[in-house]
């Protein structure tokens, strides 16, 4: 019988959200490929510094109560010769990820559906607009500067989410854009009864779900705690409220903040990630914890890269 990853949570990463490669990658990009693969092979036995997203990773991998329920994958743009090094720090650190896609400078996220991965995190944003336009859950792993890397291991993953263009579609974000506040809040109270339409991280956030159901029904019992954390207030929080009970999906702690800014209630939440469709935001929420930005919906149109385009089929390095 062939191995299956059905009732898992699949979790795609790159090598560089996952490690530290900084002085990898500035070889590559000062040197170029011959210069970064000689490099690698010369300290493939020196161990890399975990990244921004290791914590997240060894946290969920040590998950209790919940019986295999999650698989880490590895995407890379790095070759099988070059990602000796990084699974030689996967060992290390005692991870247990055994399955891996070194692409040698291709586009790893063609793999996630092979995979059936539920997620994408890569510190290569066109990779993951790409994942997204292909209807992928997928984040860009902003440098942090907040918790340090591989610390706050306290067992409970706890993973914060904003709401339009992300949870959400972004609809309702387009009508704050397009005609402001009032329109929008006017809109919404409208509206109060109608779903939402799901975004890029509905599929993610069930998945999560289910998780926490097998780890106990009781909201508090299972070792993963979720938060939305959205700039929406009275009345449009109704909305989100009506379309999460609609959907049938938990979420233990919503933040309705009215347009305050989001960093310092991520931290007194405890987030080990946190997206975010809105790129300043992100800035300063990475400021606190690790931090995705999700290039999805208005805010980023015209971010994108086109299918077929110059952009989309230039060589792309491989420390990714």
């Amino acid at each position: 019988m062939p191995v299956s990853f059905e009732g898992k949570l699949v979790i795609a990463i790159s090598s560089r959200a996952l490690f530290d490669m900084t002085d990898s990658h500035r070889v590559f990009m000062e040197q170029g490929v011959d210069a970064y693969c000689a490099y690698q092979r010369a300290h493939e036995d020196e161990i890399l510094a975990p990244g921004v997203a290791f914590t997240l990773v060894r946290k969920l991998l040590r998950l209790e109560g919940i019986d295999a329920g999650v698989e880490i994958i590895l995407l890379s743009r790095n070759s099988a010769d070059t990602g000796l090094r990084v699974f030689n720090s996967v060992e290390h650190y005692g991870l247990n990820i055994t399955r891996a896609a070194f692409t040698n400078g291709e586009r790893p996220w063609r793999y996630i559906p092979a995979f059936g991965a539920h997620l994408f995190l890569s510190a290569d944003a066109d990779d993951v607009a790409q994942a997204l336009n292909q209807g992928y859950a997928a984040a860009t792993i902003l440098p942090s500067a907040g918790r340090e890397a591989g610390g706050d291991d306290d067992g409970e993953v706890r993973i914060a989410f904003d709401g339009d263009a992300v949870l959400f579609g972004d609809s309702a974000e387009r009508v704050f854009q397009e005609s402001g506040l009032e329109a929008f809040s006017a809109s919404e109270r409208a509206q109060a009864h109608s779903p939402l339409p799901g975004g890029p991280f509905k599929s993610f956030l069930a998945a999560l779900h289910q998780l926490q159901r097998r780890g106990g029904e009781t909201a508090g019992q299972a070792p993963i705690r979720t938060a939305l954390v959205t700039a929406r207030s009275a009345p449009a929080h109704e909305r989100v409220i009506r379309t999460l009970r609609h959907w049938d999906i938990r979420i233990d702690e919503a933040l309705f903040l009215g347009g305050l800014a989001k960093a310092e209630f991520l931290a007194a939440f405890g987030a080990d990630i946190f997206f975010d469709d809105q790129e300043g935001h992100c800035e300063i929420a990475s400021e606190q914890v690790a931090t995705g930005h999700v290039p999805h919906g208005v805010t980023n149109r015209g971010n994108e890269p086109e299918p077929g385009s110059e952009r989309d089929e230039q060589e792309q390095p491989l420390s990714r």
